[in-house]
């Protein structure tokens, strides 16, 4: 999770300005707890653990859910987010200007290989059947808000701006997702793959599926008993190696992806299946010079998977506009080197 140092950000940066608050945090990482059980440790009262908790829940660092317990119903906390990495840098610099954005609704993708459990979901109704993966060719799924499957993959355009001898230094992806099980299951981890212009930069595993309470922006026609939320992630292919929320996935560096206004890589489907993950980088390179000649000028490709051969094979659910715990779509950044500002589309923006 990545925020600027601003006023608009302020209700996230006052999270730390408490010592209980900082103290909670604490907790947390190291197991879920009730909100009884963090009154007890804390030596408050549970109305006043509730009031920090909601805080903490607004600005999208905590959730919670409610569970049966021996004595009733209970409230249990965790941390929505595994990492925050804050930016000081507030006015525009000529960094900050060699960079567009673009925001992709999670139905819009352009491949697709999908098996159940599936489904798609806009804002107002189911889009086909459940568990069919035929409807995920239905022309109405570019209007889904939220959509799962238990295996597979889904797979966007990325636009490539560049011109000139510009070439990319960073990819950043940010999206609302977790793993797929039946219903939900906070412990149903996922290993989910991420593939950027055919190359694989990394996996993660997920912890869970999550449910138990509406999400924030989750449309109340919406099931209480499926999923409601995922956790926001943000996925950086730098010139140091690839990270997820800061944390380093592999060692795949921007120039592995071999992306420039002459050889922008598209989704070359063959390529990823010769280069599976867990390839070598002198592959990953081979990988991305064998695709330059027959790519130029072409969109860079956004892959999402979840193996049925991974270690953990828990699926994927995405979480977009009007769903979920966060009311964004998938928002990419691409940021660029040697060269003047990009064409842009009506969907970018600077950054």
């Amino acid at each position: 999770m990545q925020r600027s140092v601003t006023l608009e950000n302020l209700p996230l940066l006052e999270c730390f300005a408490s010592e209980t608050r900082v103290r909670i945090f604490e907790l947390l990482g190291e197991r879920p707890m009730s909100i009884g059980e963090l009154a007890e440790e804390l030596n408050v009262s549970s109305a006043i653990v509730t009031k920090h908790i909601q805080k903490m829940e607004t600005a999208g660092l905590l959730a919670s859910e409610s569970v049966t317990g021996t004595r009733g119903r209970r409230k249990m906390c965790r941390l929505a987010v595994d990492s925050l990495t804050l930016n000081f840098r507030s006015s525009p610099s000529e960094q900050d200007r060699s960079a567009y954005a673009v925001s992709i609704p999670v139905g819009q993708y352009a491949e697709h290989e999908v098996r159940p459990t599936c489904g798609l979901a806009s804002d107002r109704r189911l889009i086909g059947m459940m568990d069919d993966p035929r409807y995920f060719a239905d022309p109405d799924h570019v209007g889904a808000r939220h959509l799962w499957f238990g295996s597979g993959y889904v797979e966007y355009r990325i636009p490539n701006y560049l011109v000139g001898a510009q070439t990319v230094r960073e990819v950043s992806v940010t999206l609302e997702l977790g793993s797929e099980a039946p219903g939900y299951n906070p412990n149903w981890p996922s290993d989910i793959s991420f593939r950027i212009g055919g190359v694989h930069v990394g996996t993660w595993t997920c912890p869970g599926n999550f449910g138990g309470r509406r999400g924030l922006h989750t449309p109340e026609w919406w099931s209480e008993h499926s999923s409601q939320y995922g956790l926001l992630k943000t996925l950086s292919v730098r010139e140091d190696g690839t990270f997820m929320d800061g944390m380093k996935l592999s060692d795949v560096t921007a120039a592995d992806l071999n992306i420039s206004a002459m050889n922008g890589l598209a989704a070359d489907s063959k390529a990823a299946d010769q280069h599976p993950a867990g390839g070598s980088k002198t592959a990953v390179k081979a990988a991305g010079a064998s695709q330059a000649s027959s790519s130029a000028g072409r969109e860079i490709a956004l892959r999402i998977e979840s193996r049925s051969d991974a270690e953990h094979p828990g699926g994927v659910s995405l979480f977009g506009r009007g769903f979920g715990n966060y009311d964004r779509d998938i928002e990419v950044s691409v940021k660029f080197a040697d060269g003047a500002e990009p064409r842009r589309g009506p969907n970018a923006s600077s950054k």
